[in-house]
């Protein structure tokens, strides 16, 4: 199995996680996205929409995290991504939902790129477009949780999964996690598990 991956991108972080927690051996393969790699043919053949994670099963090249995070779930059961009972299951994928639709296709890179070199805005202006989307994310997720340690009690589950990459995303654009106290404290539970810290950008092979 391989896997195209960029150290900070919180898409591929989020399928580093999974695969880590569930035990799959894989081979990293960077992507450059400062560089523009992701827009070379040579990638484009593997994933034609130019953005990372993608996944080499070997029978096919899986493409975009909520997919590629079902597949894993489905083919590689244990541990569960999801708990038991419908209700349950439903919140958990309201959070990842929350993250993967809401917060993150606002605060991609290419987004930012957008606002900065097709829209003139200066970094000052693009920063508080970040920090204002991931602020009105938290706001309903720091409502939404239940930590016991993790996202929804004593186990991990696709929330986490999502959460830690975009806290990690958060620190890094300097946006203040002093109004999200369960947040963070989900965040420092994950911290202290193999699967999270083996899948942190620190921990990557193109970490810069």
């Amino acid at each position: 199995m391989k896997l195209y991956t960029y150290f900070r991108s919180s898409a591929a972080y989020r399928v580093r996680i999974a695969l880590n927690l569930k035990g799959v051996a894989y081979d990293s393969v960077s992507i450059n996205l400062l560089t523009g790699e992701q827009r070379e043919e040579g990638y484009r053949a593997i994933n034609p929409q130019g953005r990372v994670p993608s996944l080499d099963i070997g029978a096919a090249t899986l493409i975009q995290s909520p997919a590629i995070l079902e597949y894993l779930d489905e083919c590689y059961p244990e541990p569960p991504l999801l708990p038991v009972g419908a209700v349950n299951r439903a919140k958990v994928r309201a959070v990842a939902s929350l993250i993967g639709c809401d917060i993150h296709p606002l605060n991609n890179s290419g987004t930012i790129a957008y606002l900065n070199k097709r829209l003139g805005h200066d970094q000052a202006t693009a920063d508080e477009w970040y920090a204002h989307w991931v602020r009105e994310g938290f706001d309903a997720i720091e409502r939404l949780i239940e930590p016991g340690p993790y996202a929804f009690g004593s186990r991990i589950t696709l929330a986490d999964v999502y959460l830690v990459p975009q806290v990690f995303n958060a620190r890094r654009f300097n946006v203040s996690l002093d109004a999200y106290p369960k947040i963070a404290a989900v965040d420092a539970a994950c911290a202290g598990h193999k699967a999270f810290q083996d899948a942190a950008p620190a921990s990557q092979p193109d970490a810069v």
